[in-house]
């Protein structure tokens, strides 16, 4: 049966069908009522974390100007199941990365991005492709051809063009695989990409790079992701193409979902 709350400031109705949502319209109360002004943030979940809270996105009622550590320990609150996983977790804010101490806004979105390894599933059914304005940095469920990342780089200028090419195996960590299953964040992949290449810049100023990757099932055999980097010599093009998909796996929020005959794991996130 639903009761009514009130305060001087708004009636807030609860039932036991939603005692979740009413522990936190609880807590908005509390700092309604004690003058402490209040701000919403969204909460965005991906790949494992998806699976264990069951949501891809939800909202949370703070008092103004909190860091993300308190938005932690709320999420943990809600999400028991979360126990003992956020310390493998990284931040971001805005689509850019944030550390604990970081200062949320109103409005503000906040991502939690388990270890990435290097991946999105349907959520985004009305997109295809991600991309940046000259086409080098893509993100997308189509099939990924090397020759058309190489032909973004290709110029006259061009004395080496080095490429590496990720294919789905059949066997990983001893286990026969089946498919695998690449997870992002749309909005803040290309953002992340582009910074890379901005460094890359710096360290190879006459380097062309473009990276498309794949998201969605993947089979055994089929591309996931190209990294093609043109420079005038060799030397710095195979330095440069090697830096190019290292630093994508330790930072871009693309997450594999391995799917084996005899089980699954996310890559990164252990047994």
């Amino acid at each position: 049966m639903p009761y009514l709350l009130m305060s001087p400031f708004v009636p807030l109705i609860f039932s036991p069908a939603c005692a979740d949502s009413a522990r936190w319209d609880l807590f908005s109360l509390y700092h309604l009522q004690h003058g402490s002004p209040l701000m919403f943030v969204n909460v965005k979940y991906f790949a494992v974390l998806r699976e264990l809270t069951g949501l891809s996105e939800e909202r949370f009622s703070l008092a103004d100007g909190v860091t993300v550590s308190v938005l932690l320990e709320a999420i943990l609150e809600k999400h028991p199941a979360l126990s003992g996983r956020l310390e493998q977790v990284s931040v971001a804010v805005n689509h850019q990365y944030a550390s604990k101490e970081t200062t949320l806004s109103e409005g503000a979105e906040v991502a939690l991005l388990p270890p990435v390894a290097g991946g999105h599933d349907g959520s985004q059914a009305t997109h295809d492709t991600w991309t940046s304005e000259d086409g080098r940095l893509a993100l997308t469920h189509k099939v990924v051809v090397p020759a058309d990342v190489v032909a973004l780089v290709e110029g006259a200028f061009a004395g080496a063009v080095v490429t590496f090419t990720g294919i789905v195996r059949r066997k990983s960590q001893g286990r026969e695989v089946v498919r695998l299953e690449y997870e992002a964040y749309p909005e803040m992949v290309l953002k992340e990409l582009a910074r890379i290449v901005e460094e890359m810049d710096e360290m190879w100023p006459q380097a062309k790079v473009s990276i498309h990757h794949r998201i969605g099932h993947l089979s055994i055999g089929e591309v996931a992701v190209v990294i093609a980097v043109c420079t005038p010599h060799r030397k710095e093009a195979f330095a440069a193409c090697s830096h190019a998909i290292e630093v994508l796996k330790e930072r871009v929020p693309i997450w594999k979902k391995e799917i084996f005959t005899d089980g699954t794991t996310w890559v990164g996130w252990g047994p």
